[in-house]
């Protein structure tokens, strides 16, 4: 490894990416030293944590004013991108474990409470799962949650690039008529309750 810095500007940046960008700066490598520029607590916390997970040394945290920088070393052993991720939010997002086939979504928004939080939770885990190494093998849209896969949707770049990593999107073709999207269909295939039903019976599955 050379001896230089990188560094690292994720100011601004929702949760999770300030940890997803340095998780990856990490793998790439060529660097004795990572700086991370952040400026919320949240992230501050999330980056330290996750590099001390991910076996680095923290060289340092400065504060100035509302930033944070952080100066991460990495291990000694070559770093591997499937550290896990697992705890690293500013909230409760789950992730996708070893061996899921199925994640069920069965609304627009993550738990129960403040819509605008749940869509931002929502918005923060497709993000997540579409960055991750392990991904599942499908995802099924039920309920207000075929809103994520219409045109339109804030949603279709994360929906898109797990498609593109080979992961099935299927959405209720019950679900598409009521909201009346059944001719908006961005992203995936109209499914039906008997083929998600089969889907859902068959190995391990994530249902939020």
């Amino acid at each position: 490894m050379s001896s230089s810095r990188r560094v690292l500007d994720a100011r601004d940046l929702a949760c999770p990416q300030p940890v997803i960008l340095t998780r990856k700066a990490l793998a790439e490598g060529g660097f004795s030293e990572l700086e991370v520029i952040v400026n919320t607590i949240s992230a501050r916390e999330n980056v330290a944590r996750f590099a001390g997970h991910a076996g680095c040394t923290i060289g340092g945290i400065e504060e100035s004013g509302e930033e944070t920088r952080i100066v991460i070393q990495p291990a000694a052993a070559n770093w591997s991108d499937s550290t896990s991720t697992e705890s690293i939010t500013d909230a409760t997002v789950p992730l996708v474990e070893p061996g899921i086939q199925t994640v069920f979504l069965s609304s627009r928004t993550i738990g129960r409470g403040d819509d605008e939080l749940g869509a931002l939770l929502m918005r923060a885990f497709l993000y997540t799962l579409s960055e991750s190494e392990t991904v599942p093998q499908r995802v099924l849209l039920m309920n207000s949650g075929v809103t994520l896969a219409a045109e339109a949707s804030e949603h279709l770049e994360n929906l898109r690039r797990l498609a593109d990593l080979g992961v099935e999107i299927y959405a209720c073709g019950a679900c598409l008529e009521f909201y009346k999207l059944t001719d908006q269909l961005a992203v995936g295939q109209v499914s039906n309750m008997q083929e998600i039903t089969e889907f859902l019976l068959q190995g391990k599955a994530l249902c939020l």
